[in-house]
């Protein structure tokens, strides 16, 4: 099916965190890569995810959604970021995961869910943005979540820890590595607004990210 046809048929708009694994993407140790993602229209016989690799229609792919749990099933077409990913299960499990798409999106609209940490991490509305690293060059990525003072990515790179980067105009530094992509610590703190602007630009000073990012090591 097609995302096109896809949009003119019932689903929900609901957005949950998950990763999955592509066919022939593997890391330096031989085992599969496993990539964020993020749903942001779900039926219960598709979904269509941003993604930061898109791979082929016809790909074959296992998800994990900690809300939904494991799913398997192929990509049935892609755009720029994201794909319609078609799912396989059995009637009863269609049955029961539709109650539960019925349910998430009531939670998702209740207000009193908050984050009680010092830096409450949030997702933007656009996950996609640009990595550059020390030597100029660039790499897409997804943005999993972000704090004022530092985000969690995925990208088709896996930069070691320590590695000073940019993503758009923060700057900052590999800190860790997580099960689905990295986390990063920007040189200084912003303001959420301020971010979200400073995230989605191209920045000149990315150029020098290795010598600010050395600055403050």
């Amino acid at each position: 099916m097609s995302v096109e046809r896809f949009l003119k048929q019932r689903s929900v708009k609901i957005t949950v965190n998950g990763s999955y694994t592509l066919p022939n993407w593997y890391d330096s140790q031989g085992r599969l890569r496993t990539f964020a993602c993020r749903t942001t229209r779900v039926s219960p016989f598709r979904m269509i995810m941003d993604v930061p690799v898109v791979g082929k229609i016809g790909d074959r792919l296992t998800s994990y959604f900690e809300e939904f749990g494991k799913f398997e099933g192929c990509i049935t077409d892609t755009m720029s970021g994201s794909f319609l990913f078609e799912l396989e299960m059995t009637h009863a499990m269609r049955e029961k995961f539709a109650d539960k798409l019925t349910w998430i999106e009531k939670k998702q609209k209740d207000p009193s869910v908050r984050d009680t940490r010092n830096n409450p991490r949030f997702v933007p509305v656009a996950p996609h943005a640009m990595l550059t690293l020390a030597d100029g060059s660039m790499q897409s990525c997804f943005i999993i979540d972000m704090s004022v003072s530092g985000a969690a990515v995925s990208s088709a790179l896996q930069p070691p820890i320590g590695m000073p980067l940019a993503i758009g105009a923060c700057v900052g530094r590999v800190v860790r590595h997580l099960p689905n992509g990295f986390a990063i610590k920007f040189v200084e703190t912003h303001k959420q607004n301020d971010l979200i602007r400073l995230i989605a630009r191209k920045s000149r000073e990315v150029q020098t990210a290795s010598a600010d990012a050395d600055s403050v090591a």
